[in-house]
């Protein structure tokens, strides 16, 4: 049985189920020779966020658990089964040709005269596939679907060279989000080891002293945070809403760093509030409870708007005559001064908490404001490098959720539309 047709297709096409263009893939038990070594992809293998499995782990034969049943083959697809609208699903790499798949999948093997696995895999990412999925999946703390679910779903069938050309596209698009993905890793790796070098060693190739809180160069000064800022406020107690005359900054506005205008939520408050919790630019808003991992989240104002901000964040205003607020919160950003300031949290059973009594004794250091500034610049010449890869992985994000929609629901025919690679990049 084949669920119906949820939109027109081209006279082109044909239609058929999942069920009528695939093979029988066989299961394997790997517990039959206990000492052999085997890969096995569990659920949480595959990545719903690039559609790949990440981690395929080694596992002895004695030691394989009962659901490791699935054998996988290069280009076999992997649909999970278990909790189905999280779209965990990939495409088997030829590296993986061999390994075992939990039960949890529903393993689609093509008959590849009529079907090109690329295809299915991308037809099986689509919106309307998941909200097919949605509708038959059983259970409320446990949903899934059954195999059959699968396979006796719709597949709009375009001839099979079209289908490997449509395929060829998305993959393209594909390979270029990976590659700004690994351009962005790489940058973040860099800022990470040069701001540890900056903060340990300074720009003026000057001997180091060991301090309270470790090597700086001789020069710096080591001095409480008190000592240096002009503000140190909590912010203010309102409930925020869609509705009201200004917008509240919260934690979900600290990006990176910085503050972003997004998921704005709003209050309205007098003129006397407003001019009293009123961002300007270079305050820094300090996270001081919340979570232990996200508890001195820290992030600088630099946009343009009129905001406050919410009560479970201290706005950090710096002495500008002794410290820059931009040095400050790269300080802030390092993963060795968040680490310093999670260990002076105070902890309940859920939540951690840094006062702003105790985060004016925390130590910072200090060059002097020409170093400072140098400093920064360093620091945001590398910010502006990975801005650019983002805001070019968000676009190649959209064109592939675009691309995926028009080409599988034949908005946008593979004749008006083909994409090298030097054209996606």
């Amino acid at each position: 049985m084949m669920n119906g047709k949820p939109y027109p297709i081209p006279k082109s096409w044909t239609e058929s189920s999942i069920g009528e263009v695939i093979v029988h893939a066989k299961q394997r038990d790997p517990r039959k020779k206990p000492h052999e070594m085997f890969l096995y992809v569990d659920v949480s293998s595959v990545s719903n966020e690039s559609f790949k499995i990440t981690n395929a782990v080694p596992t002895l034969g004695s030691e394989a658990p009962s659901r490791a049943r699935k054998a996988i083959a290069v280009d076999d697809i992997l649909f999970a089964t278990v909790r189905p609208t999280l779209k965990r699903i990939a495409l088997v790499p030829p590296d993986l040709d061999g390994a075992i798949a939990s039960t949890g999948y529903c393993v689609l093997r093509c008959d590849r005269t009529r079907a090109d696995p690329g295809f299915l895999y991308y037809f099986l990412i689509t919106d309307h596939f998941n909200a097919r999925m949605a509708g038959v999946e059983r259970g409320a703390s446990y949903p899934a679907v059954r195999d059959s679910d699968v396979t006796t779903s719709w597949l709009p069938f375009p001839p099979l060279p079209e289908q490997k050309k449509i395929a060829r596209i998305l993959s393209t698009v594909q390979r270029a989000i990976e590659a700004q993905e690994r351009i962005i890793q790489t940058s973040t790796e860099l800022k990470k080891a040069l701001m540890h070098k900056l903060f340990t060693e300074g720009l003026r190739n000057e001997p180091q002293k060991q301090t309270e809180i470790g090597l700086v160069p001789e020069s710096w000064e080591v001095v409480e945070l008190g000592q240096l800022l002009e503000i140190a406020q909590y912010g203010m107690s309102v409930k925020g809403n869609t509705e009201g005359n200004h917008p509240i900054l919260r934690m979900t506005n600290q990006v990176e760093g910085r503050i972003v205008e997004r998921n704005l939520q709003f209050a309205e408050i007098s003129d006397v509030e407003f001019k009293k919790f009123r961002v300007e630019r270079g305050d820094i808003l300090f996270n001081r409870t919340n979570s232990l991992d996200l508890v001195g989240r820290t992030a600088i104002f630099d946009i343009e708007g009129e905001f406050v901000f919410a009560s479970y964040l201290i706005r950090l205003r710096t002495d500008e005559k002794k410290l820059n607020p931009f040095l400050l919160n790269c300080y802030f950003n390092t993963d060795e001064i968040q680490a310093r300031l999670k260990s002076i949290a105070t902890r309940a059973v859920s939540q951690s908490n840094i006062s702003a009594t105790r985060l004016k004794g925390f130590l910072v250091p200090v060059p002097s404001l020409e170093e400072q500034g140098e400093i920064v610049t360093h620091a945001n010449a590398l910010d502006r490098k990975l801005g650019v890869h983002r805001d070019k992985l968000e676009q190649l994000r959209d064109l592939f959720r675009t691309l995926l929609h028009e080409l599988m629901t034949a908005k946008t025919r593979i004749h008006e539309i083909e994409l090298e690679k030097e054209e996606v990049a």
